[in-house]
């Protein structure tokens, strides 16, 4: 027994020596995994390694020497968790004596010793000794890049897990790894380095007297000059090693007094990216410096941001510039001074205020922009800063703007008083005294009205912003101010359609300044509007000139505008909503009357409680107005009419909701108790005008006008949140579905059919919603088949598609399939193709986020997953007269998929698109097109592939009927030449004679398009282009 015992033990033994022997003098690789893998499991250890490898490491040949140590390094490096204290200890002996051997063997000692790194049984005290060997006995810069890269990354790993033993060696650390990284180049090995010096200083590594010593081993890569080269696999990029390095930079307060200097030479430099990175650096180092290291450097540093920004053609570079100065004024601004101290601070904003008054009097203005953005950019950094500046500066601005009587001189220096103004609301004064613009309230006034009073639009429009801002001032404006400034935006409301841009800043400056002063503008300005609204509603029963129609409107849209606080909506609503029940309005001022509404009711949804009063005003008078004009009456009144017509329930849509998407939950359960009993069983006791000649009954064989409102329920039970409770809920979904295929009143129908889809789409999964969808498929199949109302019910199986698309509903499967079959319907298979439209677009009516409908993030790439195989291959089956129904249908789908979905399966659908250009209908030609034009963009070197098919197909539809189709192939063509230029050449003289002929198109945007187009392919090929 004694002797198979000692067999077996000398079986392994042998077959690890020959599996050493492989790899050290057979040259062999694969036996260093195999010895690793076998040490892992146990077969062997780590001592018999070593044993074996024994003859190999005392070899007299190095090279002999080095196999075997790589061989064991290998192992390490895979096994270094198993390995005990002990071993650890005599293989770090083994290993450091090994770095006094021959130069051939230290690669493979390094290795071994970053294995030895990551051990965790390393004892205390060997982390100091491996690092002081190498640093006696290794020159690591005459290593390869990858052992270099060994060592920087032992002192990584010793750094990471053995901090306080290494701060142990005091200084002595920093100048041996100061020694190790002293002349590297290699980007992949700086960007370690850069690391390793950050964390010295970060993490409070002693710098003994070699802080110089350390600036200059880091500060010799500044600025970094390193272009990557082509198709480098390790993915270095100039920025990183320019971030990297300025973290080293900026990271401490003791390299100022050497790097301040060096930042100022660069700057005056004439290299563009190192003043870039030299005035980013300076930016980076104020979060850490304080007065003191700033103190002797303040002169020449702004002597060079100031030269930058007055001189330089550079955007970037002023940009950074003036970054730049607001880091120096603001760390001025945040150091603590002693009682004795000098302030710094007050003395750099003198001197930049010496060098930038002087231009601001000039009379050319040539340099009072960049002066003005350097004493805001100075001035944006503190209150301190902002007062010292502001209370020099604006006296002089003031004194400018009455001294030049040229309206642009004079908007120049607005502008420049503007922007101290903002920067003023970024501090806040807590003593009303302390304020610095209250000695100038009566002067700015003064001028701001000046402004708006001036016959130059573009003073106004800086006169409207300046008052804005002036506004957002606490306690600025006296009652008799804003009795002026609401005046003024009065008048400025109702400027003529040439001064529009002007009209629009005054209805924002008017919602801004109402929020912050309610009563001013309820006192002054709304019994203004109340009075223009009752003139304008004179004007329209006489029917008078469009101008003063044009009025009407304004004051509209003024009366939205000021809707901002809710005080004011109390008031203006009401106004509104008496407007609206006029009885002599025709369909465009009903529907001005409600974007107006509607525009209230966006703003009243930022504030709970008059988004509720908004909902239980409005919409109440909304429905009794819609019910009372769905009556039977001999003679109908002209508003009664026109609350009928579509284009008026739309605009009647959008404002029930948008007051009903922001309810919560409590206050929606509350009006949903009202709403549906009224369209369910005409109980109209809520409506604030409820006495009507016969019974609401939209659901039943009433009028056809009744059934219209149905469009109104919609609105509002498919915008409430997906928690509240709607009553009678079978009973409104069976009504829906009956009306959705009722044949009589299409419009009706369509509306039944969407409130449908939106209630299903919110339920959740179960019963009933099992339920309701079965109903639903049975009333699609059986309204499919021939009969009279095979229109509506595709149209309720689309939009019940929809809704569950939307949710990944597994019925959503069912029904596209059975809409994909349509599209071979002679009658149905046109609308069946535009169907898919619908189901990739959003909706603005129903079934929204907005209105808390259940849409999926990605149904659209689900979807064109799901179905777009099948339409390929349902095209590729169907007879001729079917298959533009297929293309049709796959445009739509393509056409509204995010791009890099659809980039991958650019090569195999491309040739469909292709085909469907060739289609005669022009929604598919636009759709199709719609989609070419950015792939042509963002995958240029597939579609040039078809760059024959593609110019021909473009240029034949740059003649098409449809101006649409002419402008959207034009813009094909310009996207062409994107693709490259030597594919493209040949076409070059073609494409110029065809594009001729547009450019004598009787509509002026296809010539647009054309010039456009045109131009590109004159350019093609030519130097520079």
């Amino acid at each position: 027994m004694a002797a198979a015992a000692a067999l077996e033990a000398v079986a392994p033994t042998g077959a690890l020596w020959g599996l050493v022997q492989d790899f050290v003098m057979g040259q062999q690789e694969g036996p260093a995994d195999q010895v690793a893998a076998d040490v892992k499991s146990g077969s062997y250890t780590v001592l018999q390694v070593v044993e074996a490898l024994g003859s190999s490491l005392e070899n007299p040949e190095p090279r002999t020497r080095a196999r075997g140590i790589q061989l064991l390094s290998q192992v390490l490096l895979q096994c270094h968790s198993l390995l005990l204290e002990k071993e650890v200890v005599h293989l770090i002996l083994f290993y450091e004596n090994r770095l006094k051997d021959h130069h051939f063997v230290i690669p493979s000692v390094l290795q071994g010793l970053r294995a030895l790194s990551l051990c965790v049984a390393l004892p205390p005290g060997l982390a100091v000794s491996v690092l002081k060997a190498i640093f006696q006995e290794v020159h690591v810069q005459s290593l390869p890049q990858v052992d270099r890269h060994t060592v920087y990354s032992i002192i990584t790993n010793f750094m990471r897990t053995r901090e306080e033993e290494l701060k142990g060696l005091g200084a002595d650390f920093t100048f041996g790894f100061i020694q190790v990284m002293d002349g590297e180049k290699d980007p992949r090995n700086l960007l370690v380095a850069f690391r390793i010096v950050h964390d010295l200083i970060s993490r409070d590594y002693s710098l003994g007297p070699f802080v110089e010593e350390l600036f200059e081993v880091t500060s010799c890569y500044f600025p970094i000059d390193f272009t990557p080269p082509p198709n480098d696999p390790h993915g270095i990029q100039r920025e990183d090693l320019i971030l990297s390095l300025r973290a080293v930079l900026a990271s401490t307060p003791r390299f100022a007094e050497f790097l301040l200097p060096l930042l100022i030479e660069k700057v005056d430099s004439e290299i563009l990216s190192a003043k870039l990175d030299s005035l980013q650096t300076l930016n980076a180092c104020c979060a850490v410096y304080g007065q003191k290291e700033l103190k002797d450097f303040l002169p020449s540093l702004w002597a060079s941001i100031r030269r930058e920004v007055f001189q330089t053609a550079s955007e970037r570079v002023e940009a950074d510039g003036l970054a730049a100065l607001h880091s120096l004024t603001a760390c001025l601004s945040r150091s603590v001074l002693r009682a004795d101290a000098e302030d710094l601070l007050d003395s750099f904003l003198s001197n930049i205020l010496q060098d930038c008054r002087h231009h601001l009097c000039e009379p050319d203005m040539k340099l009072v922009w960049p002066s003005a953005k350097l004493l805001q950019a100075a001035a944006g950094a503190s209150a301190r800063a902002c007062d010292h500046i502001t209370s020099n500066v604006l006296p002089l601005l003031l004194e400018q703007f009455h001294k030049h009587s040229q309206s642009n001189q004079r908007r120049t220096i607005l502008e420049m008083i503007l922007g101290f103004l903002k920067l003023h609301q970024k501090w806040s004064y807590e003593d009303k005294d302390e304020r610095p613009l209250n000695g100038f309230k009566d002067q700015l006034c003064s001028l701001v009205f000046m402004a708006l009073t001036d016959p130059s639009a573009q003073l106004q429009l800086v006169g409207i912003r300046t008052l804005t801002v002036l506004g957002a001032q606490p306690d600025l404006l006296s009652s008799g101010d804003l009795e002026l400034a609401v005046g003024h935006l009065y008048r400025l409301s109702f400027l003529e359609e040439d001064s529009q841009s002007c009209r629009v800043a005054a209805l924002e400056a008017s919602g801004a300044l109402a929020t912050l002063y309610p009563v001013a503008f309820s006192s002054h300005l709304v019994p203004k509007l109340a009075e223009e609204l009752g003139r304008g509603e004179l004007d329209l029963a006489r029917g008078d000139e469009p101008a003063k129609c044009s009025r009407h409107l304004r004051c509209l849209q003024a009366l939205s505008a000021i809707s901002t606080h809710p005080s004011i909506v109390k008031e203006t609503l009401p106004l509104l909503l008496q407007h609206l029940c006029q009885m002599n309005k025709g369909t465009s001022e009903v529907i001005a009357v409600c974007q107006s509404l509607q525009q209230v009711a966006e703003k009243c949804q930022q504030d709970l409680e008059s988004c509720w009063y908004f909902h239980q005003t409005a919409v109440p008078c909304l429905l009794a107005l819609a019910v009372q004009a769905s009556m039977p009456e001999k003679e109908h009144s002209v508003l009664r009419k026109v609350l009928l017509e579509d284009e008026v329930l739309a605009a009647m849509v959008s404002v029930i909701a948008t007051a009903t998407t922001h309810l919560s939950p409590d206050l929606a359960a509350q009006s949903v108790a009202h709403i549906v009993p009224l369209f369910l069983d005409g109980n109209v006791s809520f409506l604030p005008e409820n006495s009507f000649p016969c019974r609401f009954q939209p659901f039943q064989d009433g009028c056809s006008g009744q059934r219209r409102l149905v469009a109104l329920l919609m609105a509002f039970v498919c915008s409430l949140p997906r928690n509240v409770e709607i009553p009678q809920l079978n009973q409104l979904m069976r009504e829906l579905v009956e009306l959705s295929c009722c044949p009589s009143c299409p419009s009706s129908s369509t509306a039944a059919a969407k409130c449908f889809a939106g209630l299903l789409n919110k339920l959740p999964a179960g019963q009933q919603l099992d339920e309701f969808l079965q109903l639903a498929v049975d009333k699609v199949e059986a309204g499919l088949s021939p009969g009279p109302y095979r229109s509506q019910a595709f149209t309720l199986l689309l939009w019940v598609t929809k809704a569950l698309v939307l949710r990944y509903h597994p019925l959503s499967s069912c029904l596209t399939d059975r809409l994909m079959g349509l599209l071979g319907d002679p009658e149905l298979g046109p609308a069946a193709a535009d169907g898919f439209s619908l189901l990739m677009s959003d909706c603005t009516d129903v079934l929204t986020r907005a209105g808390h409908a259940e849409v999926r993030i990605m149904f659209r790439q689900r979807f064109f997953t799901d179905n777009v195989p099948a339409l390929v291959q349902g095209f590729h089956a169907a007879s001729q007269d079917v298959k533009p129904n297929y293309l049709k249908g796959l445009s739509h789908v393509l056409n509204r998929l995010p791009k890099p979905v659809l980039l991958p399966e650019l090569p195999t659908l491309l040739s469909l698109l292709l085909e469907a250009l060739s289609c005669s209908d022009c929604v598919v030609q636009l759709s199709t097109l719609s989609c070419l034009q950015p792939l042509l963009l963002e995958a240029p070197q597939v579609m040039s592939l078809h760059v024959d098919t593609l110019v021909t197909k473009f240029l034949n539809l740059s003649s098409s009927p449809s101006m649409a189709v002419r402008i959207a192939a034009l813009q094909c063509m310009h996207a062409l030449t994107r693709l490259p230029t030597p594919v493209l050449l040949p076409y070059k003289p073609q494409v110029i004679r065809a594009l001729a002929k547009p450019l004598d198109d009787k509509k002026r945007l296809v010539r647009k398009e054309a010039v456009s187009a045109r131009g590109e392919w004159f350019l093609l090929g030519s130097p520079g282009s």
